[in-house]
C-alpha cells in the first residue's frame, strides 16, 4: 500500500457506529476474562503475540473471542475506565464480544479477512456500513 491507496474490507454490523485507529491484530481467540486487565488496559493472554499492549483507543481485530460470559463485563469495565478499544473486527463475532461491544457503545464488524489487515496500520471502521478501510 502506498500513495494514499486505500484498501477497503467488507464485514457486517455487529453494533454500529464509526471508529479510527491502529490496528492492534491478535494472532488468536481472545479471552477478556483474565487475558485483558480491565485496570490497565493491558493484553494479559499469553496465547497472544501482542501480549503487554495496551488495547485503549487502538481497532481491536482478533478472530473471535472465547472464554467465560464475565468477558463481557470486561469490556464494559474497560470503557468505564476509559481503556476501551476504539472499535472491534472480528473474523467470527460470537455472543461474549458482541454483547460486550453493545453494552459498551463500542463499532463493532465481522465476517472479514482479518488476516488482510497488517500491525498497527490505521484502519477506518464504519460498523453502520460494515466495512473497515485500511488507510495507512
Amino acid at each position: 500500500m502506498g500513495g494514499g491507496e486505500r484498501v477497503r474490507l467488507e464485514g457486517r454490523r455487529v453494533y454500529g457506529g464509526k471508529a479510527r485507529g491502529a490496528a492492534l491484530v491478535c494472532n488468536a481467540p481472545l479471552s477478556f476474562l483474565g487475558g485483558v486487565d480491565p485496570v490497565t488496559g493491558l493484553v494479559q493472554d499469553t496465547d497472544q503475540q501482542v501480549r503487554g499492549r495496551c488495547v485503549q483507543d487502538t481497532v481491536l481485530v482478533f478472530p473471535r473471542g472465547r472464554g467465560s460470559t464475565v468477558g463481557s463485563y470486561v469490556i464494559y469495565e474497560l470503557k468505564m475506565n476509559g481503556l476501551a478499544p476504539a472499535g472491534i473486527i472480528n473474523a467470527e463475532a460470537e455472543t461474549i464480544i458482541a454483547t460486550g461491544a453493545i453494552m459498551s457503545g463500542i463499532p463493532m464488524i465481522d465476517k472479514v479477512d482479518i488476516r488482510r489487515i497488517p500491525q498497527g496500520a490505521v484502519l477506518e471502521l464504519d460498523a453502520d456500513r460494515g466495512f473497515v478501510d485500511i488507510v495507512g
